[in-house]
């Protein structure tokens, strides 16, 4: 069972219509494999938030919450999952223009299919995190965030978008660091998996601009890895023997001895499997 619903701050279903409804229709339903909500009428309100339930924990699922968002991949630890619709001030600024402002909308969900769950691929991507959310993986967080505002969330760096020539912004939202050397940005998968290959795509919006020499991965069996990078807007990748582990560390970032003091990540990717 696999069940979608909107709800209002007070925890209480909206309803939508349709073109041909006479009255309108709560926004619930249930499936057994796959589950949709669509309306034509239903404009959403600051508190609103989607809810999805799973008959069990530990369900790898497809997702797809809203038109500007790719159909995703999570895997959630528990049986409920809240996504909070971002209505508030500052959300709009990471996402594209109308992103969850139109009355129309068509939300899904499904169980993944075990060749996807298994497939070799980026761990790490999910455009459905969210900054504050708690059973939704991969999820990235960070001690730092500049000037607390949504473009430079750790969770844009998971988002899949490689514009990395500019910054701020939507199409341009990144991870940025606040000019903090001990920043770090940790993605948790949320159960084991075993990765043995990363990339990042470092902002390049130079001379805005500076760059990182060296970053490093660390993970949670102990281990820690360090790796190289240069001044480019292309994507670097590196690859090494399989670890296991529950999560990600990008830590250890040693600035380049340039003159801007803003070296910033658009995009990490960490390739592997379930265990």
């Amino acid at each position: 069972m696999i069940k979608i619903e909107i709800l209002d701050k007070n925890r209480i279903v909206r309803t939508g219509r349709n073109e041909y409804d006479e009255n309108p229709l709560e926004m619930t339903a249930t499936g057994q494999e796959r589950v949709y909500l669509a309306t034509q009428d239903l404009t959403y309100a600051l508190g609103d938030f989607i809810r999805v339930t799973t008959d069990a924990p530990g369900k790898h699922l497809m997702v797809k919450l809203n038109e500007a968002l790719d159909t995703t991949l999570i895997y959630l630890s528990d049986t409920v999952w809240e996504y909070i619709i971002p209505l508030a001030e500052g959300d709009a600024a990471s996402l594209c223009d109308g992103a969850f402002a139109s009355k129309a909308h068509y939300i899904s969900a499904r169980y993944a299919k075990d060749y996807e769950i298994k497939q070799y691929r980026n761990l790490a991507l999910n455009p459905h995190d969210q900054r504050d959310c708690a059973n939704a993986f991969p999820h990235a967080s960070a001690n730092v965030e500049t000037r607390n505002d949504s473009t430079f969330f750790a969770k844009n760096a998971i988002d899949g978008s490689y514009a990395n020539n500019s910054h701020g912004s939507y199409p341009s939202p990144g991870w940025g660091i606040n000019r903090d050397p001990n920043a770090k940005l940790k993605i948790d998968f949320g159960r084991e998996v075993r990765v043995d290959s990363a990339s990042f795509t470092l902002r390049a919006d130079f001379p805005h601009d500076s760059y990182w020499t060296q970053v490093s991965l660390s993970f949670s069996e102990g281990s820690s890895l360090s790796f190289d990078t240069v001044k480019t807007a292309d994507t670097q990748s590196f690859n090494f023997t399989p670890i296991v582990t529950r999560y990600a560390v990008f830590e250890n970032l040693i600035k380049a001895g340039d003159e801007s003091p803003f070296p910033a990540l658009t995009q990490i990717e960490i390739y592997g499997t379930e265990v």
